[in-house]
């Protein structure tokens, strides 16, 4: 059931993110009086969104999701990172609607303009981290991993297959064996250059299709493509 819960809210996340942030305009724009209720009913649903958050958070497949048009195998997206964002919306909602009734009134302060503001940037950068899905992709050339404030590119050529951790390994990181590091591309604020996040995938899975790719670069060329991936799927050896 939780994991159902988890691939819908990935598969939708662009839709209930969207609605989110409509439920969240209109809140915030509406007049004391409506905004009353809109706080109360936004209040239980940020509730109910930080509970589902804690539910999803350990829900880590053994699958990617395939993007021919990138091409890529991805991680998929952290659900919980949608009801995060839609948890963090609802009290966001209630600070910028307080603040565009203190500048009708007149009685908007310095302090508060630059408050707004901070509320407007962090939850600008949580919806965009839930609507792009940052995670991990395998790509011909090499593996990617992306978070919101950078990325890390390693090529194929420089690195060793991962260690397969054991099927009750909890830990959110991968940790990865890198020859050429010289080689290792990375942008932004830096999250790790030896690791990769297992937070929302099967770490075991993860590591058994990196090293099939890294000692058989002749079908490195198909990733992305669904042919390739169901390939793999019968390749790699089942998690249970």
């Amino acid at each position: 059931m939780i994991e159902k819960l988890s691939a819908a809210t990935v598969r939708h996340r662009h839709v209930v993110l969207t609605l989110g942030l409509l439920l969240v305009g209109v809140n915030a724009a509406a007049p004391e009086s409506a905004s009353a209720v809109g706080q109360r009913l936004l209040f239980l649903l940020s509730l109910t969104a930080l509970v589902l958050a804690a539910v999803v958070m350990g829900v880590r497949p053994a699958s990617f999701v395939v993007q021919p048009q990138i091409p890529a195998f991805a991680t998929p997206g952290p659900a919980w990172t949608v009801f995060f964002a839609l948890g963090y919306l609802g009290p966001a909602s209630a600070h910028i609607g307080a603040l565009l009734r203190a500048s009708r009134q007149g009685t908007l302060s310095t302090f508060d303009v630059v408050l707004g503001v901070l509320w407007v940037l962090l939850a600008a950068l949580m919806v965009t981290w839930a609507w792009r899905g940052h995670g991990v992709r395998l790509h011909p050339s090499g593996v990617r991993q992306t978070w919101p404030l950078g990325s890390l590119t390693v090529p194929w050529e420089a690195m060793l297959a991962p260690q397969v951790p054991p099927v009750n390994n909890r830990r959110p990181w991968l940790p990865m064996r890198i020859t050429e590091p010289e080689l290792v591309r990375g942008r932004g604020i830096p999250r790790s250059r030896r690791a990769l996040r297992t937070d929302v995938v099967d770490p075991g899975f993860l590591a058994s299709a990196i090293g099939h790719y890294v000692a058989h670069p002749e079908h490195r060329a198909a990733i992305g493509s669904h042919a390739e991936y169901e390939r793999l799927r019968v390749e790699l050896p089942a998690r249970g």
